[in-house]
């Protein structure tokens, strides 16, 4: 592996910003990644504010991402940044990655990937063109037992898998918070800056890309009711959706911020012919296995039962609870090892290359766009093509 740190540069997380500090815990909880540059806000004014709260080098705060690319890619091999983190709202994924990825950059990216579907597309065909490096931080799949469930479906402990639900209600929309000028609210209610979805492009695609990501299966068709619950609001936000998935097996998807007192209790039960399993975040250290005639039994992180994915990606002794920024952290670490390993020849284990890509991007973008279609549409199912 390489004798250094990696070099990231920011594109937003200013102030203001959740996301941008969750990342930058997350990237640097290993000791793998330094923020050395960064251009956090369209304001140049905040944007230095922000590096100088991080205590970066003023010459490497920048005042747009365009300048930030222009002259990171000046300097020396080993000196510019070796990476880009976007974290910021949707309109602004597609401009900063394409232009990352033609300047030479690997690149992490928060979910989902784009505003649009044919924004998505193109993305995925210039990671595959490029041959960078990419991440798109779908978090719940960086939990270690999801990694289990992952493993034990995978090497067909529940048999066929016949039906999944997975929900993510939260509550903190439940009142009209973009009129009281909330930072977080208005631009994920904005359809010029979320894109046509609200909650399920928000939390539904991480609903999605959980389901198909602990199964293994693909969505093949859906059939979605999409409601707006707060009176006035531009975007969903609340939603069921049937599935259907490529081996036979059907779903259900719930997503909705307006479940009044819910906070961020994403969970998910998969049932096969053999037996079912069920994880929630709440409860995130534990994974239930059911089976036929028999008492449930629960799997607890941390522990020398569990498969290598699981073990790989867990931090601490059993019982002491994991959670959202050792998840968060684990994607940033994969992706670490697998650019390091790419920039010094070598290989990396088959536990760390498992980490959201680009194909989950673009799939991740189809389910928005066939879901608030469906939503739209009297037509019962709608095929689910990308």
């Amino acid at each position: 592996m390489s004798k250094r740190k990696l070099k990231m540069g920011m594109i937003g997380g200013g102030p203001g910003s959740f996301i941008g500090a969750i990342h930058r815990i997350a990237a640097n909880l290993d000791g793998q990644i330094e923020l050395v540059a960064g251009a956090f806000s369209s304001d140049p004014s905040k944007s230095k504010q922000a590096g100088e709260e991080l205590f970066l080098s003023p010459n490497r705060v920048y005042r747009s991402y365009d300048e930030m690319f222009e002259k990171e890619k000046a300097l020396p091999e080993g000196e510019r940044i070796d990476f880009v983190s976007i974290v910021t709202p949707n309109h602004v994924h597609f401009d900063p990655a394409m232009k990352a990825l033609d300047n030479g950059f690997h690149l992490v990216l928060d979910k989902p990937m784009t505003l649009t579907l044919d924004e998505a597309k193109l993305l995925h065909a210039k990671i595959n063109e490029t041959g960078k490096l990419f991440c798109l931080t779908h978090t719940y799949t960086g939990y270690p037992m999801v990694k289990q469930a992952k493993q034990l479906i995978a090497k067909g402990e529940l048999g066929k898998i016949r039906q999944v639900y997975v929900e993510y209600p939260q509550g903190w929309l439940s009142e009209m918070l973009e009129s009281e000028d909330n930072k977080q609210a208005s631009w994920r209610t904005d359809p010029a800056k979320s894109g046509k979805a609200g909650a399920m492009g928000d939390i539904g695609t991480h609903a999605f890309n959980l389901a198909e990501y602990i199964t293994g299966l693909k969505i093949t068709k859906l059939c979605a009711d999409i409601n707006i619950q707060v009176e006035g609001r531009q975007l969903d936000d609340d939603g069921n959706v049937l599935l259907k998935f490529d081996n036979g097996a059907s779903g259900v998807l719930i997503a909705t911020q307006t479940a009044t007192g819910a906070e961020n209790n994403i969970n998910i039960r998969v049932f096969g012919e053999k037996g079912g399993l069920e994880w929630q975040q709440e409860d995130a250290n534990s994974l239930i296995i059911r089976n036929h005639n028999q008492p449930d039994h629960i799997l607890r992180a941390g522990s020398p039962y569990l498969d290598d994915f699981a073990q790989a990606n867990t931090r601490t002794p059993a019982g002491h609870p994991e959670g959202y920024l050792e998840a968060f952290a684990n994607l940033y670490r994969n992706f670490a090892r697998n650019l390091q390993a790419q920039l010094s020849g070598q290989q990396v284990e088959k536990a760390w290359k498992d980490f959201p890509g680009a194909d989950d991007g673009l799939r991740g973008m189809a389910f928005v766009h066939h879901v608030i279609e469906s939503g739209k549409s009297n037509q019962k199912w709608t095929d689910f093509t990308v």
